[in-house]
């Protein structure tokens, strides 16, 4: 499986602090909360998460991840310390930068950006680490984090260097009634091989593939993005909240049902299916389930506890299927070894934030 909207970056946060106050709105929330975790990794605790996150996606049949990483403090080599972390479980990985002008260059957050302001310093950092990795010939994209935290000067520069490496923009898009003005702010830009994250409120036609991400706008409360009702193709990915794409699967058909119970299983399993097109290295891989009908869509959005017993994935330089999952655990790395080590990193970047 592929999990076609990721935040690697987010595998610590369970147990994270408290935030400082309640969050009222969904701006409050991204800085009370994600804010606040993004802002305190170091280069050793992206690692981490990302390797967490790596093992869990695997160990749940997932083998390809398409990445959205933000970490305002530890920008240089940060996707390359994902990448990294990704390789050694053995899951693949394409990652971008969130591009982002909401940190002024002294350093305050602006939680809302005008889009006739000046590049910040970050987003230019920002810029460089995407144009840096896909010079280096890695599977990445160019990221924005979303319009309304960057200015009309950034959103052109990230197209323009999308466009100078030949792939599509990653970038979340009208969330929440906050980024209503996304789809203008973007259509000049918007291209077929852009990735529009959630759309829930996009309130025009773009070009590109829209990621939809149903447990995290439930969670959010942000309402339903409606994606049938759209006619770009939709793939499905977790926002961060986890790495099993079977659980998402699942929730994604019920919220489904609960929008049009007229709608069959076979509609979410062609989102699973659009996303391994999107990134055709998955269709050479192989998950062996202990549930026989695992990959009927009629069974799988019924039957909850289905286990991974074994994941092969395609070797392109030998041509041959290598096996990092065997017997419902991993191969190529120590399980319990990861997350102690991670369990390490979060409680320091925990400490982080509640210095911060």
């Amino acid at each position: 499986m592929v999990n076609a909207h990721h935040h690697l970056y987010s595998s610590l946060a369970r147990g994270m602090p408290a935030p400082l106050r309640r969050p009222n709105s969904f701006p409050d929330m991204l800085e009370l909360v994600w804010w606040r975790l993004d802002a305190a990794h170091t280069l050793e605790s992206i690692y981490w998460s990302a390797k967490l996150g790596a093992l869990e996606a695997v160990l749940s049949g997932t083998t390809c991840i398409i990445d959205h990483h933000e970490s305002p403090n530890a920008i240089e080599g940060s996707l390359d310390a994902i990448a990294r972390a990704c390789s050694e479980v053995g899951v693949r990985v394409r990652t971008c930068y969130g591009i982002t002008d909401r940190w002024a260059d002294d350093g305050s957050l602006q939680a809302k950006v005008s889009p006739l302001s000046a590049m910040t310093k970050g987003a230019t950092r920002g810029l460089e680490e995407c144009d840096r990795h896909l010079r280096a010939g890695n599977d990445a994209m160019v990221g924005l984090h979303a319009a309304f935290t960057c200015s009309d000067e950034t959103i052109r520069a990230a197209a323009e260097l999308a466009a100078t490496h030949n792939v599509g923009v990653h970038v979340h898009v009208a969330e929440a009634m906050d980024d209503v003005a996304a789809g203008a702010r973007l259509a000049p830009y918007a291209a077929a091989d852009w990735l529009l994250v959630h759309t829930v409120h996009l309130d025009r036609d773009l070009p590109g593939v829209i990621a939809h991400n149903p447990r995290s706008n439930m969670n959010n409360g942000v309402g339903y993005a409606k994606p049938t009702q759209r006619n770009n193709t939709v793939v499905l990915g977790s926002d961060g909240i986890g790495s099993d794409m079977m659980e998402e699967l699942r929730l994604a058909y019920v919220r489904l049902r609960e929008f049009d119970n007229s709608s069959s299983p076979n509609v979410v399993q062609g989102w699973m299916d659009n996303a391994r097109s999107m990134y055709p290295a998955s269709l050479s891989d192989r998950v062996t389930w202990r549930y026989p009908d695992a990959t009927n869509p009629w069974h799988a959005v019924f039957t909850t506890g289905m286990r991974v017993e074994r994941v092969d994935v395609h070797d392109e330089t030998t041509d041959s299927l290598r096996t990092v999952v065997d017997n419902g655990t991993t191969v190529l790395v120590d399980e319990d070894e990861i997350r102690h080590k991670a369990a390490t990193a979060a409680r320091q970047l925990h400490q982080r934030m509640e210095n911060s």
